[in-house]
């Protein structure tokens, strides 16, 4: 769950001392189960009850990847969690709604499905929605009209960017239905490439593979952007 002050020598002591069995077991701590701990103060015991608290409100993704299911790990996450939008249908995808997700094959469904299929695990999951864990997917945008550009499609950067970072920009092309990739393939729709790009823009041109230069980038993002946030007629009256 990337959870703030929650290292392995914590979760070792709160399991050692029967504090925590699983992952619904974090939400029901307080403060006084906390100030015990080895090396743990007033202050320490706060600080991990608040990141805690916060991480009720982090994106699906993260909660699939922190259920501990075999094969599924954050790449996988985020497809299927962009792919289904909810905890809820995930949890009734079939073999066939799986496998067709980019990245999810037999073994990965399989091992879904098993997850899910337990009891335990269920209510693990009630426990989890009880306590107020976000179950929707918020990197899905709505638009009006047709997706964006970015929908569906497989991006790699390369080189240097001025206006974001690597990292950033990868981030709004997922939230915008895209999927950022670290190698240039026959499944590679578009490259961006800044200064200083090598290998991967060569064998992107190789492949005929189209080519974004930064500010081509910039303006797709941008445009999407203004859509998202331009209010609706509702919002306005």
């Amino acid at each position: 769950m990337d959870i703030d002050h929650l290292g392995p020598s914590i979760v070792d002591q709160l399991v050692g001392l029967g504090r925590v069995q699983d992952i619904a077991d974090l939400y029901k701590l307080t403060k006084s189960d906390l100030t015990d701990l080895e090396k743990f103060g007033d202050k320490s015991a706060e600080n991990l009850i608040k990141a805690i608290d916060a991480s009720k409100s982090q994106e699906l993704w993260r909660l699939l990847h922190g259920l501990g299911i075999q094969h599924v790990g954050a790449g996988v996450s985020k497809q299927i969690a962009r792919h289904l939008g909810s905890l809820e249908a995930i949890q009734k995808a079939d073999l066939a709604a799986l496998t067709s997700i980019n990245e999810v094959g037999e073994i990965v469904a399989q091992s879904l499905r098993h997850f899910f299929e337990q009891d335990s695990n269920g209510k693990i999951i009630e426990q989890l929605v009880s306590a107020g864990l976000n179950t929707l997917d918020s990197s899905q945008v709505e638009l009006d009209g047709p997706p964006s550009i970015f929908f569906g499609k497989t991006f790699v950067l390369t080189g240097g960017l001025e206006k974001y970072s690597r990292g950033e920009a990868g981030e709004m092309i997922e939230k915008l239905g895209g999927k950022v990739a670290s190698s240039v393939s026959n499944k590679t729709d578009y490259v961006v490439a800044g200064p200083g790009a090598g290998s991967k823009l060569i064998k992107a041109k190789d492949l005929g593979i189209e080519i974004w230069e930064e500010n081509q980038l910039i303006a797709n993002l941008d445009t999407k952007s203004e859509k998202s946030t331009k209010p609706t007629q509702a919002e306005l009256f």
